[in-house]
């Protein structure tokens, strides 16, 4: 029997701002939705629109993200949930734990560290600060010598 032909990997764009954007917004959802809970015990509903609201919606999690997130958490235990009334309707409204406490305080160290790190490795290619996407465009294409950035490391 033939085997069904291998399709190669698909490879990001990484000159696509949306990739890195998506990535980005992918990793600090679980960060800011335990922050969400760390305000008080929330539904999904209310959880996203506390996350939307403490980024100026840079960061809007879908059911999609929300709730697979949250069935994660709370089977690691940094979550609980309850079936409660809200306005009329049944709802599982999540609680942070000790646990979740933690693993907070542990993810914002952490994205401070990262922060840090990407701050200062991009200093030499901002040195009057990053403000618009167009100094990125051109921090890459004033400071190398070879048109190939060949020897830009």
């Amino acid at each position: 029997m033939p085997r069904p032909s291998m399709l190669p990997p698909v490879t990001p764009d990484l000159t696509d701002r949306s990739y890195w954007t998506g990535t980005i917004k992918m990793s600090l959802s679980k960060l800011f939705i335990l922050r969400a809970l760390f305000q008080a015990p929330a539904h999904g509903y209310e959880i996203a629109r506390r996350v939307a609201e403490m980024t100026r919606g840079c960061c809007s999690p879908t059911e999609g993200t929300i709730y697979p997130v949250l069935r994660d958490f709370e089977a690691g235990g940094y979550v609980t949930r309850a079936d409660v009334v809200v306005g009329g309707r049944e709802r599982k409204v999540y609680t942070l734990t000790d646990k979740g406490c933690d693993a907070l305080r542990t993810a914002l160290i952490a994205w401070a560290e990262a922060s840090q790190a990407l701050e200062s490795a991009s200093r030499d290619l901002f040195p009057d600060g990053y403000s618009e996407p167009s100094a990125a465009a051109e921090c890459c294409s004033t400071s190398r010598s070879d048109p190939a950035g060949a020897d830009h490391q």
